[in-house]
């Protein structure tokens, strides 16, 4: 096992969850309950990371990451230093890479919820703030854990856009899925093999969480 390349997944995958799980619920409820005619743009917007080729999506990111590009060049006059091959600049291309994963599932929460629900909370008195605290979030639960379920999963197993933005930096942009690569060039399969037994795991019981809280949201409604 290559404790730094997994020491940098999981922090990677769980500065993820924690910037996105703000960004997922306020996106989500909005996609839900929004009536626009721009709308399906902006879900496909959304979900373009999800048919995107990784390599395309790392290739635009580190360019809008690079020195000459407004976000990079506004970056580095910020801090005085760049974004590619660093972990700020993969923990970026991993929220946008990420983002269908932490909107989806909680907009399709929030869109389960009958409107008449939130006018009954209205006509009670609770104002829209207290509705969604008392109200939507509890109905909706099951699918902020599955957006962070998928989220945290997809974001270990990451490849293509890790390795474009973030090189193969030890300590800093080598993570678990680079590190697998590298173990099979090195004809270290032994090596490889273990480190993809733990992603084949975690997805595993990522995808049965996701299924488990359909099937018990199927249930109930049943």
């Amino acid at each position: 096992m290559d404790w730094a390349a997994l020491s940098v997944s999981l922090r990677l995958a769980a500065l993820t969850c924690l910037l996105l799980l703000p960004v997922g619920l306020a996106l989500g409820r909005w996609l839900a309950r929004a009536r626009f005619h721009a709308k399906p743009l902006c879900e496909a917007f959304v979900a373009l990371p999800l048919v995107l080729p990784p390599t395309v999506l790392g290739f635009y990111l580190m360019m809008s990451f690079g020195g000459e590009a407004p976000l990079g060049a506004f970056w580095q006059r910020l801090t005085g230093e760049g974004l590619n091959f660093t972990f700020t600049g993969i923990l970026l291309a991993s929220l946008v890479a990420n983002l269908p994963f932490a909107v989806q599932p909680v907009q399709r929460a929030f869109e389960a919820i009958p409107p008449n629900l939130r006018e009954a909370a209205w006509c009670s008195g609770l104002s829209p703030w207290q509705t969604l605290w008392r109200i939507e979030l509890p109905l909706v639960w099951p699918g902020l854990v599955s957006a962070l379920a998928l989220t945290f999963a997809h974001t270990l197993g990451e490849f293509g856009v890790i390795l474009m933005v973030g090189g193969a930096i030890d300590g800093e942009t080598r993570t678990l899925a680079i590190a697998i690569y590298d173990r099979v060039q090195a004809f270290d399969e032994a090596g490889a093999g273990a480190m993809s037994a733990m992603l084949l795991t975690v997805s595993f019981l990522t995808i049965g969480v996701v299924y488990g809280l359909a099937g018990r949201r199927r249930w109930r409604r049943g």
